[in-house]
């Protein structure tokens, strides 16, 4: 079993490799398993000893000895017996400690493209059926041949009789598996479906108490439940008929086995301590069978999830790959003809964009609903993986640099500010600390990029500053605070690659200023500015312009000129209303149209005019 799990087929050698590292664990168990199977043997010499020496000579000097000699044993025995179940308790641990975060870490890069959020309770399956009585039994299985042939030693018939008990539990332990593994695979498909429609539930709970659908859910989630359960139920009523029908053949075999020793030594064809000995050995030669069928469930999960983890480590080598040092970017941008269709979707979400940004260009990103606007951002920040085309930064494909490193170049301001669990300062750090950079360090950063945010007074006013603690998905502050600490997190270790998807969306005022002035900031320090926002103060700001219609790029240039095409296009329509049918509606102010946004630009070019004169 061991060798089927640890084979060459595309997904396993991750697997492989961690399976191997505990492949001495594995070893001294079964080095184990091998003495204390021996040592089972104890009992039925000792009974042997007892009828055959101590009862017909009365000695009781050899039962001293005799009975020492057990006890010693036996101890020897559970000793053992401990010993090698901690061995594969601790293969457990270390098959954790060698995979867990590489599963962590292929969840969160296949996240977008096959979500699969239960990827680590298949693991812990897997984790367990090693570390359980299940893998016991299968170190115990191949030493029922030795306890057959001392039955055949102590008389062929009760040889013959537990040969042919053991091939009926044989065929029940077979029979059990054919019937219950589809059953099995279906309860554990209809369980996991449930647990993650409970998760997606629980993850908007406020949005379903503020629709009026806790009854709804609630009701979706019994249901899911009920035929989860009602599988696994039919599940184990299968298995357990099996289970039944073995342990009473087991029994049977037992009785029969002491009555066909006691023919025997009434015969005299064996010694009395012999009917004793014959009915332990036949319990121990079918003991593993037994444990197998009652631990065949787990089992069966288990390399139902294996299944799983290889599916999840399949294609790791460009993720895996080493990549050679790259120098520090400077923050040109290259988008090549990016390709993106989502699953079971008939349009593609972007077809053949491509635009290029030099260093210190700030680039507003606008157009309609469904356009592809967000998805562009996702796909520039490396969130998304295109399925054709490519993003390139100073020349480099984002796949030449592994992607954390990556990502300390880019900063990324999403429509939902995304905060977790933890302080103000570890958000805006990126929880680097933990990843191991000096708290120190991570401080002075976290603060730097507050500054430059215009999130430091708003955080100084906060109960504990920056070490305040926030909930789950970043309770604890309103949606302006968010988002302007979002902000700063997208601004921290001074990326070369800013990109902003509407950044303004619940800022107020001052909120507005502080937001101008980091972009300001940024294009002055020389990075790539990519803003993706409704509102004319934000545009206005921007060198160059980006209009996206149905995944397509329509317009991008320098801003004047697209803002001409925008009204050229307008009037071939007659009309105003064709030309808002270009932006996305704003659901805070009136649709952008392309006459405001040139008006708030000729409105700030005569306030800087008039400025001017007053100064001289």
């Amino acid at each position: 079993m061991l060798k089927h799990l640890s084979s060459d087929k595309p997904g396993t050698e991750p697997l492989a490799e961690a399976l191997r590292a505990c492949r001495p664990h594995l070893l001294w168990a079964a080095v184990f398993s091998a003495f204390v199977n021996l040592l089972y043997l104890t009992p039925t010499l000792y009974m042997m000893q007892v009828y055959d020496r101590v009862v017909p000579t009365g000695g009781l000097t050899t039962l001293a000895l005799v009975t020492i000699v057990a006890l010693f044993a036996l101890a020897a025995l559970a000793a053992l017996d401990w010993l090698r179940g901690r061995l594969m308790l601790r293969a457990g641990l270390r098959l954790d400690r060698l995979l867990s975060s590489k599963v962590l870490a292929r969840v969160v890069d296949l996240q977008t493209r096959s979500p699969n959020t239960l990827a680590l309770r298949e693991f812990d399956q897997v984790r367990g059926a090693i570390g359980g009585q299940g893998m016991l039994a299968l170190f115990d299985a191949p030493w029922t041949p030795i306890y057959l042939l001392c039955c055949f030693l102590i008389h062929p018939a009760i040889g013959l009789l537990t040969l042919v008990g053991g091939g009926l539990l044989f065929l029940l332990a077979w029979l059990n598996e054919r019937d219950t593994r589809p059953r099995l695979k279906k309860a554990i498909q209809s369980q996991n479906l449930a647990y993650a429609a409970l998760e997606g539930v629980a993850g908007q709970a406020e949005i379903v108490r503020a629709l009026g659908m806790r009854q709804s859910s609630i009701a979706r989630q019994v249901e899911q439940r009920r035929l989860a359960t009602a599988a696994q139920a039919d599940a184990q009523l299968a298995g357990g008929r099996y289970a039944g029908a073995i342990k009473f053949l087991r029994l049977i075999l037992q009785s029969a086995v002491l009555a066909l020793a006691a023919y025997l030594a009434v015969n005299n064809e064996i010694s009395a301590g012999a009917i004793i000995a014959s009915s332990v050995l036949l319990s121990r030669a079918v003991a593993p069978i037994e444990l197998l069928v009652g631990a065949w469930p787990s089992l069966v999960q288990a390399a139902s999830s294996w299944k799983v983890l290889t599916e999840l480590f399949v294609d790791t080598a460009a993720v895996e790959r080493e990549r050679t040092l790259l120098p520090d970017p400077l923050g040109r941008v290259q988008v090549e003809g990016v390709l993106v269709k989502f699953p079971d979707t008939e349009q593609p979400q972007l077809q053949g964009v491509s635009f290029t940004l030099t260093p210190g260009t700030t680039l507003g990103i606008m157009g309609a609903s469904g356009s592809g606007k967000t998805t562009l951002a996702r796909v520039i920040v490396g969130a998304l993986h295109p399925q054709a085309g490519a993003v390139r930064l100073d020349g480099a494909k984002y796949e030449a640099r592994e992607g954390d490193e990556l990502a300390r170049w880019i900063g990324y301001l999403p429509q939902a500010p995304s905060l977790f669990a933890g302080s103000i300062k570890e958000n805006i750090s990126r929880f680097s600390a933990a990843a191991g950079l000096s708290p120190d360090v991570a401080d002075r950063g976290a603060v730097k990029a507050a500054v430059a945010a215009g999130a430091h007074e708003l955080i100084q006013r906060l109960p504990r500053g920056y070490d305040t603690v926030l909930g789950p998905r970043g309770q604890g502050l309103s949606a302006g605070q968010a988002q302007r600490i979002a902000l700063a997190r997208a601004l921290y270790n001074d990326p070369v690659l800013l990109v902003l998807d509407e950044p303004n969306s619940n800022l107020d005022q001052e909120g507005e200023v502080s937001l101008m002035r980091a972009i300001s900031g940024a294009k002055a320090r020389g990075a790539t500015v990519i803003v993706v926002a409704h509102r004319a103060s934000v545009l206005t700001r921007m060198d160059r312009l980006l209009v996206m219609r149905d995944g397509r790029v329509q317009f991008e240039g320098p801003r004047e000129q697209v803002l001409e095409k925008l009204r050229a296009s307008a009037g071939r329509r007659n009309g105003p209303s064709a030309a808002a049918s270009e932006p996305v509606p704003s659901t805070r102010q009136a649709p952008l149209q392309p006459e405001p946004l040139e008006q708030a630009a000729s409105a700030r070019d005569r306030t800087a005019a008039k400025a001017s004169r007053r100064a001289q």
